[in-house]
């Protein structure tokens, strides 16, 4: 009976040893996916605003405090309509000082051509008097002309999108205090990396994200680009029309990619599957094939297969750089792509 149960106990040790030599030495499993057919397109992300085609920002050109506001947010305005007024006491009193001197200025220059015609004084100082008459008056037309900066007006017609700043606030030089444009048609300004920005040509479609709508599709099209990029930023800025039915509202962000090139029937496989141009592939034998590929356009989804591959090929899925050329492997059918 002692030697049955150690003959027992014996077979058992050995199928667990026996076990564990085939599962350490089994072929790794590896998920294998196909080339597929599908529509190849290259695209160049993006990010940007929605702006109106026609718009102004309306500044002050001085620091002065803010004495009425139009109230008009959301209302039509006409060009040199009143939107703000500043504090101009200071400078009233300027010009109410600068026309006292006038008047005192052209008394003495009467007074001087009197004495000039009665041989009393000189030329030179009824000259003198002319030149001070001159500069004063001079003086008053550049301060009439500085009140004006004390009223913001509208530098066009269109409607106030949006107001800024309070009455008693001091406005700053430079601070936007309104936003004047015509609501539509509307447009979106993006920024794109100077290394993509050759592949955008005016005409191209681009598709948007919208956090607002998600799930629509919206689109718009390339309309112009910038000619001179920003070397700090390494950007170029492009304008894409919107639609004249689009959702999409001034000042809304947007996520977008430019279809820069499209191909239908294209033979397809998942980026995650490159390393670089290479891929690895099964044989019918099991076994680890590297493949160079030569490739077409690069999509976020997907890469376009020009030669190397073919429909039937077993792609490992995603690549991975523990597999060495001619390692047995078990493949296993991946995830759909």
């Amino acid at each position: 009976m002692r030697l049955l149960r150690s003959f027992i106990l014996l077979l058992a040790v050995a199928a667990v040893v026996g076990g564990g030599y085939w599962w350490s030495t089994r072929p790794p499993a590896v998920s294998v996916v196909r080339p597929h057919k599908g529509r190849a397109a290259e695209v160049v992300y993006a990010t940007a605003v929605v702006e109106p085609v026609r718009w102004a920002k309306v500044t002050s050109i001085i620091r002065e405090r803010i004495v009425s506001l139009c109230g008009c947010e959301g209302t039509q305005v006409k060009k040199g309509e009143e939107l703000a007024e500043l504090d101009s006491g200071d400078a009233r009193a300027t010009l109410a000082e600068l026309e006292a001197r006038q008047v005192l200025a052209q008394s003495e220059r009467e007074r001087a051509l009197q004495l000039l015609e009665r041989r009393v004084i000189s030329q030179q100082l009824y000259d003198k008097a002319q030149s001070e008459l001159i500069q004063i008056n001079a003086l008053i037309a550049a301060q009439k002309e500085r009140l004006q900066d004390y009223r913001i007006i509208a530098p066009m017609d269109g409607m106030v999108l949006r107001q800024d700043g309070s009455v008693g606030e001091v406005a700053e030089p430079g601070e936007i205090l309104f936003w004047i444009g015509q609501p539509q048609p509307l447009q979106l300004v993006a920024e794109v990396n100077e290394e993509d920005i050759p592949k955008v040509e005016v005409g191209h479609k681009a598709l948007i994200l919208a956090d607002a709508f998600p799930d629509e599709e919206l689109t718009a099209t390339v309309a112009r680009i910038t000619p001179k990029g920003d070397p700090v930023l390494k950007n170029y800025r492009v304008y894409l029309d919107l639609p004249q039915d689009t959702p999409l509202r001034i000042g809304m962000t947007a996520e977008i990619n430019i279809v820069t090139r499209e191909k239908d029937d294209a033979l397809l496989v998942s980026p995650a599957a490159f390393n670089g141009s290479k891929v690895l592939t099964v044989g019918a034998d099991g076994r680890i094939k590297p493949v160079e590929v030569k490739t077409g356009i690069r999509g976020t989804r997907a890469i376009e297969v020009l030669d190397g591959l073919t429909g039937e090929s077993r792609v490992v899925f995603p690549y991975r750089a523990d597999l060495t050329e001619g390692e047995k492997v078990v493949p296993e059918a991946g995830e759909p792509q």
